[in-house]
């Protein structure tokens, strides 16, 4: 059983920055990828960004490219969302997951990950 614990999130305007961090309680060497999804009022929840733990390897969607930026620290044992220029459109309650063996085909699938975080609240006003 993995536990993940996510910090950051809050309040921010428009056009600004903000962070929100992953930290697992342990790993696992199958394929690891560590992601981001986020569910806004009314809205399904939706893939953000995912990462591949020992490569580093990065996917984002579409809606995020360019303007967010995920990472992991092996030494920190830490993944996080670096979020910029950020818009309203981008408030929600943001998700950490966690899923082993996962290929790529499946990154942006909810069903993919097996542990998630009980999410962290980002609001951008205008």
């Amino acid at each position: 059983q993995v536990q993940l614990v996510e910090s950051g999130g809050g309040l921010v305007q428009a056009g600004g920055s903000l962070s929100v961090s992953c930290a697992p309680s342990e790993r696992t060497s199958n394929r690891l990828v560590m992601a981001w999804f986020r569910q806004a009022p009314g809205k399904e929840r939706e893939f953000v960004a995912g990462i591949r733990w020992d490569a580093g390897t990065s996917y984002y969607s579409d809606s995020v490219k360019g303007r967010f930026t995920i990472s992991r620290d092996k030494a920190k044992n830490t993944m996080t969302l670096q979020m910029n220029s950020l818009n309203t459109e981008d408030t929600a309650v943001y998700y950490c997951a966690y899923g082993a063996g996962v290929i790529t085909s499946s990154v942006g699938r909810q069903s993919a990950y097996r542990y998630w975080g009980q999410g962290t609240q980002v609001a951008v006003s205008s």
